[in-house]
């Protein structure tokens, strides 16, 4: 089965001075251009290429990458804006992703980058974007425990925090208490579920909570001890960056390791980092 807007493998049927003929089942045979043909390629091999419509509608093949498949969001910038809507980069050389304006939630202009969730059109069939994306999340119930680690792409940012898609099919919000190192929007990460409210609004984490978190941080630090020959240059004392640098994590919920495993014997905090106990 085709399935235009996605990664494809298709059959190399014939062989032309300016590219190859792939068999695109239901849509015929499609060009792929020399420019994209892998080297010593012959008739009966297949590649991967992904399809999509022309300006002229027709069925397209390219090795390229798009920033985002049908179905995903990516980051793109804003080319041109037309009486059709807003085009944008969409990583498809001589092709961009129209934003129709009945998707846009705000006018958009040239030089933005944005974040774009790509889809089929149903009435049209052609492939858009659209900046409107309640329409495609929460949808259904947010069946997730606490502590689930989970993928997050930033979407927008508010006074509240940063308001994040959750596994590609909620909307969640990360507070400024939970929010460490750099956050933008379009930037995908994991994170964790931090609380399901009764709403069915859902808080996200950028780590573990409560105790889980130190237990995680905890084999973490010990292991990097260990392979740096039982000392590492960070302390209580160290700046938020280089823990975060080091270990992904807030200088807090660092503080709070260190001083566990301090307890616990494991280690012990000097001056100028923290060095492992050697056991007798």
């Amino acid at each position: 089965m085709i399935n235009v807007g996605q990664i494809n493998r298709l059959e190399v049927v014939k062989i032309a001075e300016f590219g190859v003929f792939l068999d695109a089942g239901e849509y015929g045979t499609t060009l792929l251009p020399n420019r994209f043909v892998p080297e010593g390629i012959e008739i009966g091999q297949q590649v991967d290429v992904f399809l999509y419509f022309d300006s002229e509608n027709q069925i397209a093949a390219t090795t390229e990458q798009p920033v985002a498949k049908v179905g995903e969001w990516g980051l793109m910038k804003i080319e041109g804006v037309n009486s059709t809507g807003a085009f944008a980069g969409w990583g498809i050389k001589g092709k961009d992703l129209l934003i129709p304006f009945s998707e846009q939630r705000g006018r958009l202009s040239v030089g933005q980058n944005i974040l774009v969730y790509v889809y089929t059109d149903k009435a049209s069939g052609r492939i858009v974007g659209t900046t409107k994306f309640n329409k495609w999340l929460d949808k259904t119930p947010a069946r997730y425990t606490r502590n689930e680690q989970v993928d997050l792409i930033i979407a927008e940012r508010s006074e509240l925090g940063f308001k994040a898609i959750v596994n590609g099919r909620h909307w969640g919000m990360i507070f400024p208490s939970d929010v460490f190192g750099k956050l933008f929007i379009g930037k995908k990460l994991k994170g964790y579920i931090k609380h399901i409210r009764e709403d069915g609004k859902i808080d996200l984490a950028l780590q573990k909570v409560g105790t889980a978190k130190m237990d995680d941080l905890s084999t973490k630090i010990i292991e990097a001890l260990e392979k740096k020959g039982g000392f590492l240059p960070l302390s209580d004392k160290s700046s938020p960056e280089a823990i975060f640098a080091e270990f992904r994590t807030s200088k807090g919920t660092f503080k709070k390791t260190i001083g566990a495993l301090y307890k616990q014997g494991l280690l012990v905090i000097e001056a100028d980092g923290i060095r492992l106990v050697k056991a007798d």
